[in-house]
């Protein structure tokens, strides 16, 4: 199994021939290595409604005939939109033909916003994802704040690698982001949702160092570790 991360919350997995996508922001990323036009989706999954994690789904979900996983609202939201969507819910899994499929609790909101509308849509809830394939687990946080059963994710879960938010603002910050990685109890802890924007900046490396009992990696835009 190989994993690449993609600036933001992007993250690719590529297993069984199958490639997936999580929150696939590209367009208006700066930090991404990407371009929309050109990335090759088979499914994505997707935390939260928020537009710089929902990104470029719609038009990569039409142009790949991809699948794209989400929780029930945003799911719909999507569904209206054309897109082959299948939801899901916070506590529930599911066996897909390329992998398992598991949502978990995120301490965050979930709208996505209709600019040339100014309009709000409410999309549910937000989400984490543990996706395992391959005999291997990884731990994507979504966006969220510090929250006590971070614990038991970690206890339910043999996570080989976990992808947890450092930016602050609008979701943990460094330091709870470090005891965050205490309690999932993962093999490697990547750094997410940073420096895209003024208000986000943070250093990877920084975080990275700071990590005790598991190894951190700061990943840069189209790094690829394989599992």
């Amino acid at each position: 199994m190989k994993v690449s991360y993609h600036g933001h919350s992007v993250v690719k997995i590529e297993t069984n021939g199958t490639n997936i996508f999580i929150d696939p922001f590209i367009t208006g990323n700066e930090t991404t290595d990407l371009k929309a036009d050109d990335t090759k989706a088979d499914v994505i999954l997707l935390t939260h409604g928020h537009n710089d994690h929902v990104g470029d789904t719609v038009e990569m979900a039409k142009r790949n005939d991809a699948l794209v996983v989400a929780p029930f609202e945003l799911a719909t939201y999507l569904g209206f939109q054309g897109v082959n969507a299948h939801p899901m819910h916070i506590g529930g899994k599911h066996e897909f033909a390329f992998g398992r499929v598991e949502l978990t609790q995120a301490f965050h909101g979930s709208a996505y916003t209709e600019e040339e509308n100014q309009r709000i849509v409410y999309t549910g809830m937000p989400a984490g994802i543990v996706f395992t394939a391959e005999g291997k687990t990884i731990y994507h946080a979504g966006d969220t704040g510090l929250f006590s059963d971070l614990k038991l994710i970690g206890e339910k879960h043999n996570i080989d690698l976990a992808f947890l938010p450092i930016g602050d603002n609008f979701t943990m910050g460094p330091e709870d982001a470090a005891l965050a990685a205490e309690w999932v109890k993962a093999d490697k802890v990547v750094p997410i949702h940073f420096n895209t924007f003024p208000v986000i900046e943070q250093d990877p490396q920084a975080f990275v160092d700071s990590l005790k009992n598991t190894e951190g990696i700061a990943m840069k835009a189209g790094d690829e570790l394989e599992l």
